[in-house]
């Protein structure tokens, strides 16, 4: 049943701000519009932002108060580091004897290059004492000549002990500056790095304050009452109040709003996602339905911003031939939206007339190999997207699309020139711009120990068509372009669910320390906002750094999608008979609840132990899960914590490398709890007491444990 409900994502890009509404209950996409980017408005990309939303509400012939979830997903935070237009930063470095060395170091931070010739403007004082009033507020004001406009706080083992931090931002609060202090930003040891990254933070703080209040107060008077949210570089969202805290989580969102539509739009739980615009294509990988995260490198030097683990290739769907010595030699990075000419696919057979081919020069310093068309309508560029649509590789409907008599004249004088007809010059043209794509595809499949007989690739963004079919073509992958790809960005943005971090270095971590931590990231996304009945938390311990690590996630709202479009019974059992690459009789139903079902079958082998690789398949019958090998038992609430001590026990291996529990996952009504990243037994198990606490006695519960090698 349609609620008339809508979920609202805006993405606010360098050049166009988009934005889809997707109704609430069905996930079904309603409406989408694009306005110019507003960057030069007194209003700053906030009138960009209300623009698309009151077009959008006009389109799909909802009221405001039909919205009943509104996130945002912008670049500006990235763009004004990348165009080194950042605030002044006042740092005040606090200690004494050894610890006053250390932080007199950070004054070296003004030496960070922002862009080319740009340097991060900051200005150092130093207290010895936090609670010396009169010496901070003196610092304060030394900053403040210095032309200081945000103020950080960092002391060494600030960690554990922060109170010394926020004595010294208390004394500077009359000041009126925006202020942080380093513990604030990240909870890990390294004074170094930890003050870095909040420096950096402070750098973007009043411009993003500046924009996120415009923000608020315009969807104010439009009229929502939906909370507004805003998308992480790590594919989740969060509350406006903890942008104002942290607007460095925005950095490096673009990406990952368009994998975050990946995950949650196609379902992808092992793969690929490739979002290929006109001149880039942005490459991240989704692992057992997580997106892969990293500490991201930002100016240059690593971070403590968990940001989504994306390589760039230079490659597009606009992206220009380079030939020579009559064959193709290259495929980019200059492309024609670049360069300023228009795709020849795009023009008319008439335009094409008389067309010769001429290579250019586009923009000085680059090789002048780059093909073009001189013909009787100009001067035509030849592009991936010509090479895709004259091999048919571009679906009907598809954003980039053209007519194929168009595409195939495009590509004709090319082939001619080349000595070769026009679906060889097209593959020649495709493969070469593949090959980067591909070998970046690889390393990133084998970085992330990817299933290759169930990853797939997706493709997203305008260009996806030009990339995606041709790459697992050649790669033998399974592989589709999303649906609604040219606007994939917003819907992940629409999609995405509420998710904080907590990270914690506890040398030795206790069961009482690893629950509390789980708690606090718990705590976090419902603060946000998201439903606590429908939380789930991932848990890793990290024996090597002593790093534990609380990522949860939650819905603003429990979406419960309409009946009609669940999968049935046989759809499910083929989906996982495919994805076993096994014939659905070889197939067995080995557990269920409500919302999945663990399909199993048997691979026996000669001279080795036979391996029993499962399924979990949701009831829209995607697959949730894969394991190569695993144990299935079905139990009660009640029961469930000596069954688990027993599996748990009978699973775990003890070597050289330490103890090893096994990879346990629980089904639980309709979430799927992830306990893999535990590797000691007993914090393992007080974890799964904690998933089952409040739980009614005889609600069933499915363990899935897999034993590490």
């Amino acid at each position: 049943m349609n609620t008339h409900r809508i979920r609202v994502g805006i993405d606010v890009g360098g050049t166009f701000t988009d934005a889809v509404a997707v109704d609430a209950t069905t996930l079904e996409l309603l409406g989408q519009v694009k306005v110019p980017t507003s960057h030069h408005h007194e209003d700053g990309v906030a009138h960009g932002i209300v623009e698309a939303l009151d077009r959008l509400l006009e389109q799909t012939g909802c009221a405001p108060a039909d919205v009943a979830f509104l996130a945002h997903g912008t670049t500006q935070a990235t763009n004004a580091l990348l165009e080194g237009d950042v605030a002044t930063v006042g740092l005040i470095g606090i200690g004494t004897g050894p610890a006053a060395v250390l932080t007199r170091r950070l004054a070296s931070f003004g030496k960070l290059e922002l862009a080319p010739g740009k340097r991060l403007p900051l200005a150092y004082a130093h207290v010895t004492d936090p609670q010396d009033t009169a010496a901070v507020r003196s610092a304060v004001e030394q900053l403040k000549g210095e032309g200081a406009q945000v103020l950080v706080a960092s002391q060494p083992f600030s960690v554990d002990r922060p109170e010394g931090e926020q004595t010294v931002l208390d004394a500077a609060r009359p000041y009126g500056l925006p202020m942080t202090a380093a513990h604030e930003i990240t909870s890990l040891y390294g004074l170094h790095k930890r003050t870095r990254t909040a420096v950096v933070n402070a750098a973007i703080l009043p411009r993003m304050l500046a924009t996120a209040d415009l923000v608020d107060a315009s969807i104010t008077k439009a009229g929502v009452t939906a909370p507004l949210m805003v998308m992480r570089c790590d594919g989740g969202v969060m509350a406006l109040g903890e942008m104002r805290r942290r607007p460095l989580l925005t950095v490096l969102s673009g990406p990952a709003a368009g994998v975050a539509g990946a995950l949650m739009q196609e379902r992808v739980s092992e793969g690929v996602f490739l979002e290929t615009g006109g001149t880039s294509t942005d490459i991240s990988v989704v692992r057992r339905g997580k997106v892969a995260v990293r500490h991201a490198t930002i100016l240059g030097k690593t971070s403590y911003l968990s940001a989504l683990d994306v390589r760039t290739v230079g490659v597009g769907g606009g992206s220009m031939v380079r030939i020579g010595e009559g064959r193709v030699t290259g495929v980019g990075p200059r492309s024609a939206h670049i360069a300023g000419l228009p795709y020849a696919c795009f023009a008319s057979p008439d335009e094409l007339r008389d067309a010769k081919v001429d290579t250019v020069q586009p923009m000085d310093g680059d090789p002048a190999d780059y093909a073009v068309l001189d013909a009787a309508g100009g001067r035509f560029a030849v592009t991936m997207t010509c090479a895709a649509n004259a091999l048919g590789r571009v679906p009907e409907g598809d954003f980039a699309r053209c007519d194929p008599e168009s595409a195939r004249a495009a590509i004709a004088p090319l082939a001619a020139h080349l000595g070769t007809d026009v679906a060889t010059a097209a593959t020649r043209i495709l493969d070469a711009g593949i090959a980067q794509v591909k070998a970046v595809v690889d390393a990133m499949i084998r970085d992330y120990r990817l299933d290759k007989d169930t990853a797939v690739v997706v493709g997203g963004g305008g260009g996806a068509a030009s990339v995606t079919p041709h790459l697992a073509h050649t790669s033998a992958m399974e592989g589709r372009i999303a649906r609604h790809n040219e606007v994939i960005s917003p819907i992940g943005v629409a999609l995405a669910l509420v998710r904080e971090q907590v990270e914690r270095i506890v040398p030795g971590a206790t069961q009482e320390q690893i629950l509390a931590i789980r708690a606090e990231a718990e705590r976090a996304v419902v603060a946000q906002g998201a439903a606590a009945e429908g939380v789930e938390v991932e848990i890793t311990v990290d024996p090597q750094t002593n790093t534990v690590r609380a990522v949860a996630t939650g819905a603003t709202e429990l979406r419960t999608q309409d009946r009609s479009h669940r999968a049935d019974d046989t759809e499910r059992l083929h989906a996982a008979a495919a994805s076993l690459k096994t014939d659905p009789a070889a197939v067995q139903v080995l557990a269920g609840t409500a919302a999945h079902t663990v399909y199993g079958t048997e691979t026996r082998r000669r001279l080795r132990p036979t391996r029993r690789p499962i399924r979990i398949v949701d009831v829209d019958g995607v697959v949730r899960h894969h394991a190569a090998d695993a144990r299935v038992e079905t139990t009660t609430v009640a029961g469930a914590p000596e069954v688990l001590a027993r599996l748990v026990g009978e699973s775990t291996s003890y070597g050289d490398g330490g103890v090893r529990a096994p990879a346990l996952r629980l089904l639980l009504g309709s979430r799927i709890a992830d306990l893999s990243g535990v590797l000691d037994p007993q914090p393992l198990l007080a974890l799964a007491r904690s998933e089952l606490r409040s739980r009614a006695a005889d609600e069933p519960v499915v363990a899935v444990l897999e034993v590490r090698s």
